[in-house]
């Protein structure tokens, strides 16, 4: 299932966003127990719902995965937190699921509790907001930017283990991974505690990343971003994101654009829209004004009679598309500006032209109004 398709993880399990921990794993543990397979033997429904939960439950038990995912929704934990449900009905396969045995049969004193399996995973993908000018939208640009993220450790080469030594295969479940337990009829596999499910454990572990395999590391990018994007466009950076754990392939690093605001002009789609200010004269005679475009100014001639209010259309001088299918428009409001502070011949003049007003029309719409109609 894609992330644009997924349910919100909280609703999933059916707490509140500020839930706790033990609110959390509470609220898995019954819907665990309630859609298991084991309790609904062929129902497709009840087996989807129960990795649902499964997978809801891997990211919001773990404090790091929880927080990107509040940051950035399912983009932010990509596919590794869907890794969760991946191994099947088999006790590694969903986290908790010791927990949830020991529900369904009882089996809790036997077994014990068991920790969270540390195999090969995907990295996290991760995401950038990065903030460009209007022009640079427009024209693109390449920039650069530091992204903070788990690297593999240089000195282990992820391995987890000091240089010159190898992780060596577990002495409890003999690099299995899982140990197996018999209780009359049923056999059970659960995570190895000792390993945690990794089948591997590290004698001597690396200085540099405390035998994690992955160290906190900057990386800075060189990013192209193509002319026409606008706001909330997603660039894939393919391989860019976390590294993997466990030798599994590094995620992705999608830059979201954002588009500062600009002082002259406003965008929708590939239009763009401005206002104009000329004098009364100038609308009353006939003029022509100087209009800044994206590629320098142009001049607009406007006929006599000009209304406060009235657009004007400067064909392909708006943003370029998407790809290079053509470009938007450009549409200029005029706005005819009422002089002020007159001296005392501006104020004979005016006078002596009151004499031949006649009534003004009523103004139906505004400026802003038209311009709305226009872009609509």
């Amino acid at each position: 299932m894609s992330s644009n398709n997924k349910r919100d993880y909280y609703e999933v399990l059916g707490v509140s966003k500020d839930a706790s921990e033990a609110e959390i794993k509470s609220a898995y543990r019954k819907q665990a127990i309630k859609y298991h397979p084991d309790k609904n033997p062929g129902d497709k429904e009840a087996e989807e719902k129960f990795k649902e939960a499964a997978e809801a439950y891997g990211v919001l038990s773990d404090k790091n995965q929880r927080a990107r995912y509040d940051r950035y929704g399912h983009s932010g934990v990509g596919t590794s937190a869907a890794s969760a449900g991946a191994g099947g009905f088999g006790g590694a396969g969903f986290p908790g699921f010791e927990d949830i045995l020991g529900d369904l049969f009882g089996f809790n004193d036997i077994f014990g509790r068991g920790g969270r399996s540390r195999q090969v995973q995907r990295g996290a993908d991760l995401r950038y907001d990065l903030e460009i000018s209007l022009e640079d939208a427009a024209q693109g640009v390449k920039t650069k930017i530091t992204v903070p993220r788990l690297e593999n450790c240089t000195g282990c080469q992820g391995s987890g283990a000091a240089p010159g030594t190898s992780p060596i295969n577990c002495p409890t479940c003999n690099g299995a991974g899982q140990v197996r337990y018999q209780q009359g009829f049923f056999s059970v596999s659960r995570t190895c505690s000792y390993c945690r499910g990794t089948g591997k454990t590290i004698k001597d572990p690396c200085q540099d990343c405390h035998g994690e395999g992955r160290i906190s590391k900057e990386k800075t990018l060189e990013i192209k971003i193509p002319p026409g994007v606008d706001t909330g466009a997603r660039l894939r950076v393919q391989g860019e994101g976390e590294a993997g754990i466990g030798g599994g392939p590094a995620g992705d690093l999608y830059v979201v654009i954002v588009i500062k605001e600009h002082p002259i002009f406003q965008r929708q789609d590939n239009d763009l829209q401005c206002t104009v200010s000329v004098t009364f004269s100038q609308a009353a005679l006939g003029a022509e004004v100087a209009v800044p475009t994206l590629d320098g100014e142009e001049t607009l001639k406007i006929g006599e009679g000009t209304q406060n209010g009235k657009v004007f259309r400067l064909k392909n001088k708006g943003m370029p598309a998407l790809g290079g299918r053509g470009r938007g428009d450009l549409f200029v409001a005029i706005n005819v500006v009422t002089p002020t502070n007159l001296n005392r011949e501006q104020r004979r003049l005016l006078e002596e032209l009151a004499k031949f007003d006649v009534k003004a029309p009523v103004q139906e719409k505004g400026l802003f109004d038209k311009v709305k109609d226009i872009f609509s």
